[in-house]
């Protein structure tokens, strides 16, 4: 995913250029890379903060960085649901280590899996990237869901091709 709009370049520029942020590449989130997942959110909750009037330099940074933490695709599956719960401070956490983050972008990043963890959006911009957030990520859940239910039914299919010419 490329974006051409330049103000936005800008703004996200110094998080994008850092290696360990470069790092989200080659983690899988949601059926594609963290990183992708990331820019989507970031860049869709900036052009709505910016039709809205919000602080839309603290939305594309925050947004940005809402899943920026380092574990990766070798966890097991149960590590992968649990950290559903936590990764919010994770996230928190690897940003204060890696870059100035002002406080909307701090609850930006902590609040966006309210209700499950129970940190609440203080924010308009925490609810716009909260909101942005479950739209962006249940529209990729369902595309890698079809993907996989897709693929099962071919494999099924073959199967049953196999068993009837037997």
């Amino acid at each position: 995913m490329y974006i051409k709009e330049k103000e936005y370049r800008g703004i996200v520029k110094e998080i994008l250029r850092n290696t360990t942020f470069k790092q989200m590449y080659n983690i899988e989130h949601h059926g594609i890379s963290r990183w992708e997942h990331l820019l989507k959110i970031s860049y869709h909750s900036y052009r709505i903060a910016k039709k809205l009037r919000m602080d839309y330099v603290s939305v594309a940074r925050g947004a940005l960085l809402h899943d920026f933490y380092l574990d990766g695709d070798e966890r097991c599956a149960k590590r992968k649901f649990l950290d559903t719960f936590v990764h919010p401070k994770k996230a928190l956490e690897t940003s204060n280590n890696f870059f100035s983050i002002n406080e909307i972008e701090k609850n930006i990043i902590v609040s966006h899996m309210f209700p499950i963890y129970p940190v609440l959006p203080k924010y308009k911009e925490s609810v716009l990237v909260n909101i942005v957030d479950k739209v962006i990520g249940a529209c990729e859940m369902l595309r890698e869901y079809r993907y996989k239910c897709k693929y099962r039914f071919n494999y099924l299919f073959v199967l049953l091709l196999i068993v009837i010419s037997n």
